[in-house]
Order: structure tokens, then sequence, then C-alpha cells
């Protein structure tokens, strides 16, 4: 069984073409001629529905923004002493973000890989059909600062950061803010609040962050806000990861000079007094007398 052009406008205008492509394809392979034709389309639907399904997931993580796309719970490191295991990443990796708002603050100092995580707990959010929006808070900071200039533009982005299923805001006041800033986001913060949940991910807690808002009212505010009621993560650095090896010393002939202790850039440290350097007479050659 073949369908005609005329049967694809049909399957087009009735928004079915997915349906009757895989339907088409089933029917070809011998490997189904067993199936009666209820299975066969039924069979169509589920996999019509499964590539729709993928195709939205994969349109929600390009939206997203995410810097790392790639990022799974499979690949985080749960070895003892990193303060997350794999048991809690599985029920915040199936949560229903709509159905329970919460906030979720992810606090770590360097090297924690709270980017990482924020963005595997985001692309899960995605995969469970969830609308997110990841930034860096000093980035939508300056982004909210140019918006300012045109007031539909700067509504616009106010709107979308409150009605994003998701909103997580990395690197949270790593660098401060003006209060302009500090007032879109509190504006920000105030319509998701009990409706949506936003995901922040910092260096440093609540308690720091109420000193660096240049408001004191809108700092309570806003940290309120983000810390009332939510759940937070302290992954830790790890403590097994092998630290970068030294320079080996060498020994380097300048100019007729021997240089001993690590050169990285070709060029003797004359002011370092770590270094020892030992001159060299050259050898010069003696001249014959007649």
């Amino acid at each position: 069984m073949t369908f005609t052009s005329i049967d694809y406008e049909k399957f087009r205008a009735l928004r079915v073409t997915h349906i009757a492509t895989r339907l088409e394809e089933l029917i070809a392979d011998e490997v189904n001629d067993t199936l009666t034709p209820e299975q066969l389309f039924l069979t169509a639907v589920d996999d019509a529905l499964e590539q729709r399904r993928a195709h939205k997931v994969e349109k929600l993580i390009r939206q997203a923004g995410f810097p790392i796309l790639h990022a799974t719970f499979a690949e985080i490191d749960y070895r003892e002493g990193r303060g997350i295991t794999p048991v809690r990443m599985r029920r915040y990796a199936a949560h229903d973000w709509r159905g329970d708002p919460m906030n979720l603050l992810i606090i770590s100092p360097t090297a924690g890989g709270k980017t990482y995580l924020a963005c595997a707990l985001g692309i899960a959010a995605c995969h469970n059909g969830h609308a997110v929006t990841y930034a860096r808070m000093d980035d939508l900071a300056r982004r909210l600062v140019i918006a300012r200039g045109d007031g539909i533009a700067h509504q616009k982005l106010l709107n979308e950061l409150s009605q994003t299923d998701v909103l997580i805001l990395d690197d949270f006041l790593t660098v401060g803010i003006d209060s302009d800033a500090a007032s879109d986001l509190f504006a920000v913060l105030a319509n998701r609040e009990h409706r949506l949940p936003t995901m922040i991910a910092s260096q440093t807690g609540p308690a720091h962050w109420v000193t660096e808002l240049p408001d004191p009212v809108a700092a309570d505010s806003i940290v309120n806000r983000l810390a009332n009621h939510a759940r937070t993560i302290k992954p830790r650095p790890d403590r097994h990861a092998p630290t970068p090896p030294r320079p080996r010393p060498r020994r380097r002939h300048l100019l007729g000079v021997t240089v001993s202790g690590p050169v990285s850039d070709g060029r003797a440290a004359t002011n370092n007094t770590e270094h020892r350097y030992q001159l060299r007479r050259l050898a010069l050659p003696t001249c014959a007398t007649r």
C-alpha cells in the first residue's frame, strides 16, 4: 500500500502526516505482515507521538540557552564526600515543577560543579515538557539594562522571565548589580512567587546576597522570596581530584647564562628571588702567537 500525493494533502490538512508516513513504513516492512491493521495504525500513532515529543524536547533545550547541552545525571560525580546522591538527583529529575513550584538553591564554592548540575536539572525538566530559561546573573543584568531603553522590549523580557516554567539564574550575585537591575529582579521574583520555581546557582548563600544588593529593603524581599521554603543542594568539590603537577626545574642556556628553575615562557625571571642563576664564563678561544 502506498499513499498518493492527494492522500498526503489530506493528511496535512488533518495534521497527521507523521502518522501516515510511519504507517506506510510499517506496512512496507515484511516483519509486520502478521500485524492487524489496527495494530499497525496504533503503532504508527505511538511512533508519531514519540517523534513529536522528541522534537519538542529538542526545541525546549535549544531555546533554554544552556551552556552545557550534554549535561546528564549519569555523568555527575557521586563519590562519598560530594554531598549529592543519585537517589536525590533522580527525584529532582522527575519533579513536577508546575505542580510543586519549589525554589532550589545550589550553593557551592568554585569547582563544585554548580553550572553542570543546574544544566542537568534544567535539561531533565525539558524532557518532562517544562519550558526552561537559563541565564547568568551578570548577563541578565546587562540584558535588562539594554532593554530598559525600549519600554516594550523591557516589559517583554520581564514577562518572559516571569512566565517561564523554570527560571535558572547561575552565578547569582557573584558580581554586584545596580538598583535598576535589582528592581527588575524583585518584579520577576514577585510574579513567580508561589506559582513557578526559580533555581539559583551561587558560590554564596542568602546571608551574603542581602549585603550585595544595593537597597536593603528590596534585598530582604528578594532573598525571602528565594530562600523561604526552598530546598538546598550543597555539592562539594571533589577531594580526590588530582592536583595539577608543578613544572619540573629545567636548565636552559641563555646567552651564556645557565638558569636553574622552571622556565614557562622561554624568558628568565630576573627578579624572582626563588630562582638561582649561575653564570658561567664563556670559553673564549685562545689566539696562538707567532
